[in-house]
């Protein structure tokens, strides 16, 4: 293959991983990539956007090696991994989309890959999109964010198929100079997440959406404040196979207080202490479904249901959709009364940025520790990234600096 061809996907989603088959185009060095591959992606099915990271890394360094470099994972070595860096920076522009297509599809009872897939996706932001731009695959450029991803993710597979004796060397990590791809950033990353103002007009949108169509909305106002008010992952919001959120998720402990269990990143159950506000929210939520206000233990009915026909909702995609429909209609809003900033800056919003914006307002009132076993965060290091009042204290202390002092 040349580079003006994009190849076609080899690793099929997480539903099939049963059924995955190796394509017949590979030699036998490469099917044995392909299943060292399949053997790795197996230990993460826990997880799907852990899943799905580190399939698309596995697989581009797999297409990679076969179309590019013509190496297996055993050939490579250090200067092969820094050669693939630098060929994730600047790919082919056959090999980038500029819309995310499925893997594969049903065709006539068997799955099949997909022409339309490609290894690398250009997006623009919301907000650029807004205002009619288009993706071109002539102004992609891999974040640094994503570049320190590829070597994480390659370490930890290398490490794996060192482990199990299928390679005699970790190759990533022998790039002592990984500086030269990942710049070093002084002091805390910014936290995205809303303002102070955004967030009240979101709020006060969800609950003007309930009153003039509760049908639709009352749904839409308890998403917005679980997600916020409990710090919830959007995958903590849809079932799966491996978890389903239930009303008897939220319960009450033998001195009476509340908590809401759910399983998050890697996999981990964790309980998130209900404050009052959220019990509201609840109380409302189930009594409009004609419930009783709160769950009993046997109440295993989903914490969100579809509005036409049965059943959870599934879909983190329907559940962004949802959530972006209150942000527009914000949007709209901040923009009618003439605070054009902020409706620009909330264009860029996603829903993780609800889960930011929870996390940083209780930590300025609660015990870090707390904030940090609600988030599900392994360290209190990651929690204090959300504490930004030593921030606004820099730049008060700066924002009258003069620029010189008269004799």
């Amino acid at each position: 293959m040349n580079k003006k061809q994009s190849p076609l996907p080899l690793f099929d989603s997480l539903d099939h991983i049963k059924n995955w088959t190796s394509p017949k185009t590979l030699n036998a060095d490469q099917e044995k990539d392909f299943f060292a591959g399949v053997s790795f992606l197996k230990n993460y099915t826990g997880s799907q956007g852990t899943f799905n990271s580190y399939r698309r890394e596995v697989e581009r360094l797999l297409q990679w090696g076969i179309h590019i470099a013509d190496k297996s994972f055993k050939q490579m070595k250090r200067e092969d991994i820094e050669a693939f860096v630098h060929f994730c920076q600047s790919p082919p522009k056959a090999w980038i989309g500029v819309k995310k297509a499925p893997r594969f599809f049903d065709k006539e009872g068997m799955r099949t890959p997909n022409p339309e897939w490609r290894p690398f996706v250009l997006t623009v932001s919301k907000a650029a999109h807004r205002k009619g731009e288009r993706p071109d695959s002539q102004n992609f450029e891999l974040s640094l964010g994503s570049t320190k991803e590829i070597f994480s993710i390659l370490s930890t597979f290398f490490n794996y198929l060192l482990q199990d004796d299928y390679v005699f060397m970790n190759p990533v990590a022998l790039i002592r100079q990984k500086s030269k791809f990942i710049r070093k950033h002084q002091g805390a990353p910014k936290i995205r997440r809303l303002s102070e103002l955004q967030w009240q007009y979101v709020i006060k949108m969800a609950h003007q959406l309930a009153a003039v169509d509760p049908e639709t909305h009352e749904r839409t106002l308890f998403m917005m404040s679980i997600l916020y008010m409990m710090y919830l992952r959007i995958s903590e919001l849809a079932a799966s196979t491996r978890w389903m959120p239930s009303m008897n998720h939220f319960h009450r402990d033998s001195e009476g207080n509340w908590w809401f269990t759910t399983v998050g990143k890697g996999n981990k159950e964790r309980q998130i202490a209900v404050s009052n506000a959220t019990l509201d929210a609840l109380k409302r939520w189930r009594t409009y479904l004609g419930f009783s206000p709160l769950p009993s233990p046997a109440d295993t009915s989903p914490l969100l249901s579809k509005i036409k026909g049965r059943g959870p909702i599934t879909s983190t995609t329907y559940v962004r959709k949802i959530v972006q429909y209150c942000f527009d209609q914000s949007i709209d809003q901040l923009n009618k009364e003439g605070l054009t900033e902020e409706a620009d800056s909330l264009s860029e919003a996603t829903v993780h940025w609800l889960r930011h914006t929870g996390i940083s307002d209780d930590v300025k009132r609660r015990p870090r520790e707390h904030v940090r076993d609600d988030a599900g965060h392994s360290s209190s290091v990651i929690t204090d990234k959300y504490i930004d009042i030593e921030l606004k204290e820099r730049h008060r202390s700066a924002r009258n600096k003069p620029l010189f002092v008269e004799g």
